[in-house]
């Protein structure tokens, strides 16, 4: 198979979510300027910096237009990833629903809510790691948006740590397929890096 991207008309969609697999989850928690806690599933989510510490996440256009997560990032300039581990993998999926602007995710999944340190927006209640972000760059691409964010404030559980480090042993992530597919980090091998 070949495909032009200009040419045919296939959903790029579906082509790109199922080639670039598995892809790590941010749940990305916001607050709106009124004070409505936002929160929200991004598969289009990775680092892109350590010096700054920076993440970044895509938010699709959707229908109606931006997402919540989007307006939100561009009226207050902050966010929170919360990391997807297999315990959140339900409650995090629920969060993919649409619900009016005025309603939270958090209340209709049934989440707590757990206050930040140096941002606005609070992470979900017992969440393994969670990563406080300050916005550092939105980029426009196309119709929508690459929303780069710098790390400001990090939250790990103690019981995914070794010696002080994350121990992604312990940490059971949950990756993006295609379609309505996850993935669990559980079949894991190590090969040694060539000098």
């Amino acid at each position: 198979m070949e495909i032009d991207p200009n040419a045919d008309g296939r959903s790029m969609y579906r082509t790109l979510t199922g080639l670039i697999v598995p892809r790590p989850i941010g749940w990305i928690s916001t607050t709106s300027a009124d004070g409505t806690d936002n929160l929200a599933p991004y598969s289009f989510f990775n680092g892109v910096s350590i010096d700054p510490p920076v993440v970044m996440f895509a938010p699709l256009p959707r229908p109606h237009g931006h997402t919540d997560t989007a307006a939100n990032v561009r009226e207050t300039e902050e966010f929170v990833v919360n990391v997807v581990t297999h315990e959140f993998a339900e409650a995090m999926n629920e969060t993919s629903a649409t619900v009016p602007e005025s309603e939270s995710e958090f209340d209709a999944a049934e989440l707590n809510r757990e206050p930040s340190r140096a941002v606005a927006p609070p992470r979900v209640s017992g969440i393994a790691a969670a990563l406080e972000c300050e916005l550092y760059e939105l980029v426009p691409v196309g119709d929508g948006a690459a929303v780069l964010g710098e790390v400001v404030h990090v939250h790990v559980r103690d019981d995914v740590t070794t010696d002080g480090n994350v121990d992604t042993e312990k940490l059971d992530v949950v990756g993006r397929l295609a379609g309505g597919g996850y993935d669990r980090v559980t079949d894991r091998f190590e090969m040694a890096r060539p000098d």
